[in-house]
């Protein structure tokens, strides 16, 4: 009988790590039974005190909704056209000098490990405050995931398109542009609308450090107590959020049945001579998006250009931002900060995953097959997913009190819901065969789960979980800027006093921890996959 292959480290492995860093963040953080208890009751008090939600001026917070789609929009856009040239260079495909490589890969990492709303903590100092230091924060901490994307995109394709080209004489622009770049414009367009779709998340609350958007009618309303005027903007956000997620979906599914349905050859009508290609009802319809897309991309960049005068400074500003910046200072203040922002985020990360797997199990036919409750489940992850996590610390915040423990709970909702929609869709992609064939062979449905389910469920499972850590460490770095712990309290403060040698340290720190996270990740990627 052949033996069963041994569970490698990493299955075994992190689990256990992460359950060990929950325990002891249970200690550090003092969540016990009892305090849980208390504080729902007084998020409840505060949730009485938020009904009827109200809007105040409806003008107001409509150009308020608009700017934050402005935001987004433009800084998407400007990440985008910077992530062609990065994701080129980073590419292991690129054959330029080795020192633009290395330069493109140290760009997307450490934009990649710098959340948007310290980019705008740092921009709001260099261009002053408004939508214009919100779209370059969206801009410059994008361009960390889509320039990584595209490369990926750009070293998946085949390389005897590139070859033929260069072997009749074709320059190294010209190449990418005819067989790189256009063979990978499908999945490029559904990499930006994904992240036009987290953007959009992001921008909303921009806003809590003068960054532009709806987030500053938010912070108002917060800091004067007007609890019901915050709910209802706390709605708006929801609903904005909900529409355009929507919207984004439906892109995606029909950029999806295109590439489906049409072959390279039916990409065009019949021209007027076979050297030519024609316009048929398929090309009217991309380039007509594309016209559109980039006329509300030019547009959104003029609202946010719209106080160009304040541009002048920039320069001298940034220079003074940046050349205060070294030497890095690091402190005991800094480790502490940093510590406290690991370990609520990945003790939130446990509880997130072990609710979210419930949710996902409840929400599939593998072990309890409820319509209603399925659809009822999904239906709760897609609107907590439509708050973003500093929403939830700010409302903690004000029933809780100053602390890590309002970061935390913040933090595992948010893990929750990304865990729950994560592990339901890797559930859905379960091959069948196996499990038909157990059930062929009277196996119950809790024994169909286990020995068909659960081994392929395994690398999705780690991986997944993996992945919400990631994010659930980035957001654990900002919300101290809103009281609820971590090192983004010291972050804020040493932007707003002026000590940008502190904050480089905070950044380098951040950058570090990021780096090992994802390392690990890589790691273990490899050993279950």
């Amino acid at each position: 009988m052949p033996r069963r292959p041994r569970a490698s480290a990493a299955t075994i492995g992190i689990p256990l790590a992460y359950l060990a860093v929950t325990l002891f963040g249970m200690w550090w953080l003092d969540i016990r039974p009892a305090a849980l208890l208390d504080g729902f009751e007084d998020i409840a008090a505060l949730l009485q005190r938020m009904v009827p939600p109200t809007v105040g001026d409806p003008a107001n917070l409509l150009a308020l909704a608009l700017e934050t789609l402005w935001i987004a929009v433009a800084g998407t856009g400007l990440a985008t056209i910077a992530s062609i040239f990065l994701g080129a260079a980073a590419s292991r495909h690129f054959s330029g000098p080795r020192i633009v490589g290395w330069l493109a890969r140290g760009i997307i990492i450490v934009t990649r490990a710098i959340p948007s709303l310290v980019f705008a903590l740092i921009l709001v100092r260099i261009v002053g405050l408004g939508p214009l230091a919100g779209g370059l924060a969206i801009a410059f901490h994008s361009v960390g995931m889509i320039g990584k994307m595209f490369a990926d995109v750009f070293e998946e394709q085949d390389a005897a398109p590139r070859e033929a080209v260069a072997a009749v004489g074709a320059g190294r622009a010209q190449n990418f542009v005819a067989t790189t770049f256009s063979r990978a414009l499908p999945s490029i367009t559904a990499i930006v609308l994904y992240r036009l779709d987290i953007n959009i998340r992001a921008s909303a609350v921009l806003g809590l450090v003068g960054a532009g958007g709806i987030g500053l009618a938010l912070q108002t309303a917060i800091g004067s107590l007007d609890y019901r005027r915050a709910l209802g903007i706390i709605l708006v956000i929801v609903v904005m959020l909900l529409v355009l997620e929507l919207a984004a979906y439906l892109a995606q599914r029909a950029l999806a049945e295109h590439a489906e349905e049409h072959t390279a050859a039916q990409l065009y009508g019949r021209g007027r001579s076979s050297s030519s290609p024609g316009w048929n009802r398929s090309r009217v319809l991309r380039v007509g998006s594309g016209v559109a897309v980039l006329m509300l991309f030019v547009f959104s960049l003029t609202q946010l250009l719209a106080d160009a005068p304040r541009l002048a400074a920039a320069w001298e500003n940034a220079v003074a931002v940046l050349s205060g910046f070294f030497p890095p200072v690091f402190t005991l203040d800094i480790a502490y900060g940093i510590f406290e922002s690991v370990v609520m985020a990945l003790s939130a990360t446990t509880f997130g995953v072990i609710i979210g797997l419930a949710i996902a199990l409840l929400s599939t036919r593998h072990l309890i097959r409820f319509e209603p409750l399925s659809l009822a489940l999904r239906g709760l992850m897609v609107l907590v997913r439509g708050v973003p996590d500093i929403i939830f610390a700010l409302l903690f915040v004000a029933a809780l009190g100053l602390g890590p423990f309002a970061g935390f709970l913040a933090l595992a909702i948010s893990c929750t819901a990304l865990a729950a929609k994560f592990f339901t869709d890797s559930l859905m992609k379960v091959d069948p065969a196996p499990l038909r064939a157990l059930e062929a062979t009277g196996a119950g449905r809790l024994q169909v789960f286990v020995a068909g389910v659960w081994p392929q469920f395994v690398p999705g499972f780690i991986g997944n979980s993996l992945f919400t850590s990631d994010l659930a460490l980035r957001e654990s770095a900002v919300l101290g800027i809103v009281g609820a712990g971590g090192i983004g309290f010291l972050l804020e403060e040493s932007v707003a006093t002026l000590h940008y040698q502190t904050t480089a340290g905070i950044l380098i720190g951040l950058i570090a921890v990021v780096v090992l996270l994802e390392s690990v990740a890589r790691w273990a990627r490899k050993k279950v996959i």
